[in-house]
C-alpha cells in the first residue's frame, strides 16, 4: 500500500475536486514549489492511485433528463450468470453506473436518460436481451442533494 502523507492527500483533494486546475496552481493550493508537486503527482499517477481525469456535468444545461438509481436481482446466482450481466453492461450507454453489491440483491445501476419513456424502453430492452435480469426495482432522483464530491482520504488513512 502507498504511504501517503498530509501533502498527497490535500493534492488528491484538489484534484477531486478540480481536475482541471493548472500544475502551478495545484502546487500553490497545497502549499509546495512546482517542481516537488509534480514529482508527487508523478508517483501517486504511477502507483495507480489517480486512474484519470473527468469532468462533472450539469445535464439540466443540455436539456430534460432522468436519473434512475436502480436496483437488480439476477434469475440465478452462477459465475457464467454474473459474468454475463456484467458484460452486457457495457452495451448500454445510459448505465453511468454499475456496482456488483453483497447482501439481498445482486448490483446497482445508476441511469441517465431524456425521460421515463426511454428509461421504461431500456429496462424493456435489457428484459428481452436474456443477460440474466430477473427482478428490477427504480428509484428517481428528484433533485440532487449532494453531488459527487472528493472522498474523505484523510478518514480511509486513519489508523
Amino acid at each position: 500500500m502507498l504511504k501517503l502523507d498530509d501533502r498527497d492527500i490535500a493534492i488528491l483533494r484538489v484534484l477531486a475536486l478540480e481536475g482541471r486546475i493548472t500544475k502551478a496552481a495545484l502546487a500553490a493550493r497545497v502549499g509546495l514549489t512546482p517542481t516537488p508537486c509534480w514529482e508527487r503527482l508523478a508517483k501517486l499517477e504511477k502507483a495507480g492511485l489517480i486512474e484519470g481525469y473527468g469532468a462533472r456535468f450539469n445535464l439540466r444545461k443540455l436539456g430534460p433528463s432522468v436519473t434512475v438509481f436502480v436496483v437488480v436481482e439476477l434469475a440465478d446466482h452462477t459465475a457464467p450468470s454474473f459474468r454475463a450481466f456484467e458484460a452486457a453492461m457495457g452495451r448500454y450507454d445510459e448505465v453511468v453506473g454499475c456496482w456488483a453489491l453483497g447482501g439481498g440483491y445482486d448490483y446497482l445501476m445508476q441511469v441517465v436518460t431524456r425521460d421515463i419513456e426511454a428509461y421504461q424502453a431500456l429496462i424493456d430492452a435489457m428484459l428481452e436481451a436474456r443477460i440474466g435480469l430477473s427482478r428490477y426495482f427504480s428509484y428517481i432522483v428528484t433533485k440532487p442533494v449532494k453531488p459527487t464530491s472528493a472522498p474523505p482520504f484523510a478518514l480511509l488513512l486513519e489508523q
